[in-house]
């Protein structure tokens, strides 16, 4: 007799849930199938994988503990970026210019895959808007790094994408007197990370690749025949490779749980205002771009619908709690002091994957399982590249890594005391940020 499946947790309660088209909820599993491939995770990692296997025509199937979009890729800020945690300067002077280009072109081709699914999958609905991305300086020290960032990109890669802006440019367009000045990175956008996620699983769906909602993977063992068994409520799934995209969520069954110590998972919270006034609508963020603040604790924030989006992260409150969202307001207002009257409609966090050494992470953890995870705050392009990637690992094949490529998995050291750790650490930025150092 089979276990009972397992209930569908609710989305979270954020404005891409309230914008959304409605979309029915996938069947769970419910009889024992084999596959070729099995991927756990139906975000834009998982999802991506199995877009490339079906490209190639190999049978493959996806599985997950909750609705499509439930985790990061329903709750980000729909952020299309171009770049890495770590900047290209940084990456040329330990491991050199090849591998710095090598990692340049790679950020780039994230950018080309959510425009090629958007056009593949006629993905209207998701907004995608090639707007660029602005990086507010909020002190002297922090604009003149990121400007030689930019001339160094320019002269050494050949990159003309990333420009500098003015205090008085980067205040017309944000509507805030908080910056010093700004560099435009143009190859970047945004888009709705909720819908995107939803067009593409409905895109797979239609072309036959099965998507199993209220799924968690429960157990994860290996048969005689060296194939993988994964075992859940309502069924089981015997494939001969295995990707695991479930990022920062990994902890939610102990099938996964390994992959969760390659990562620190830290808490991204949201809020979104009331509708602006026609008068501060024409005010602030004028060319609707992402836009992003120098400051160790990171804020950034667009213009959605016409609402304020204002994001950042909250190493000292959990996923639910109202921790934070108070602070974020606070910081908001002190930007924009235009928005202190202005009521907040939606709260809503979720955790972002952080890793050791600040890139993601794609590799196998052994011949039969192939992991994906780790995108550090701009998973929305990286993802949906690097899905494709795992794809290619668990067939055989060698893709273009560079520095992502990891041999077996390599967890954070004292992971145990990971949650103090990050605390400390964001008390140490947020005191480093008040003093402007």
């Amino acid at each position: 007799m089979r276990a009972p499946t397992t209930p569908l947790r609710p989305q979270p309660d954020s404005l891409w849930r309230a914008i959304a088209a409605p979309m029915s909820t996938g069947a769970p599993l419910a009889r024992d199938i084999d596959v070729e491939v099995a991927i756990i995770g139906a975000g834009y990692s998982g999802l991506s994988a199995a877009y490339a296997l079906q490209k190639r025509g190999v049978e493959c199937t996806v599985l997950d503990a909750n609705p499509i979009g439930w985790g990061a890729s329903g709750r980000n800020g729909g952020v299309v970026s171009s770049k890495f945690r770590l900047s290209f300067p940084t990456i040329a002077s330990t491991h050199g210019i090849d591998v710095a280009k090598r990692m340049h072109r790679l950020a780039h081709d994230g950018v080309r895959t959510v425009e090629a699914f958007v056009d593949e999958f006629k993905l209207e609905r998701a907004r995608f808007e090639h707007t660029g991305s602005l990086r507010c300086a909020h002190t002297e020290r922090a604009l003149a790094s990121i400007c030689a960032e930019a001339d160094w990109v320019r002269t050494t890669l050949n990159d003309t994408s990333m420009s500098v802006q003015s205090r008085a440019e980067v205040e017309h367009e944000t509507g805030s007197k908080g910056f010093v000045g700004g560099v435009l990175s143009a190859d970047a956008g945004t888009i709705l990370p909720l819908e995107y996620v939803r067009g593409i699983a409905a895109g797979l769906n239609a072309r036959g690749v099965p998507i199993y909602e209220a799924t968690p993977v429960i157990d994860m063992s290996r048969e005689q025949d060296g194939r993988v068994l994964l075992t859940a409520p309502g069924g089981t799934v015997r494939a001969k490779q295995v990707i695991v995209a479930t990022n920062a969520y990994s902890n939610l069954t102990e099938a996964t749980a390994s992959y969760h110590r390659e990562l620190v998972p830290f808490r991204s919270a949201m809020i979104a205002t009331a509708p602006l006034s026609p008068e501060l609508d024409a005010q602030l963020m004028v060319n609707r771009r992402s836009y992003t603040e120098t400051r160790r604790m990171m804020k950034w924030f667009r213009n959605v619908d016409g609402r304020m989006l204002f994001g950042g992260r909250d190493a000292f409150g959990k996923e639910g709690e109202p921790t934070g969202f108070d602070a974020l307001q606070r910081a908001m207002v002190a930007l924009f002091p235009q928005l202190k009257d202005v009521p907040v409609e939606f709260r809503w966090s979720g955790y972002v994957g952080m890793t050791f050494n600040a890139l993601p992470h794609v590799g196998r953890s052994d011949d039969a399982t192939t992991f994906c995870l780790g995108y550090n705050g701009a998973g929305v392009a990286m993802a949906s590249l690097i899905g494709q990637h795992a794809a290619a690992l668990a067939l055989g094949e060698k893709p273009e890594l560079a520095l992502l490529a990891q041999d077996g998995l390599r967890p954070v050291p004292f992971h145990a005391l990971r949650a103090p750790g990050v605390r400390l650490v964001a008390a140490w930025y947020q005191f480093l940020d008040a003093v402007g150092a």
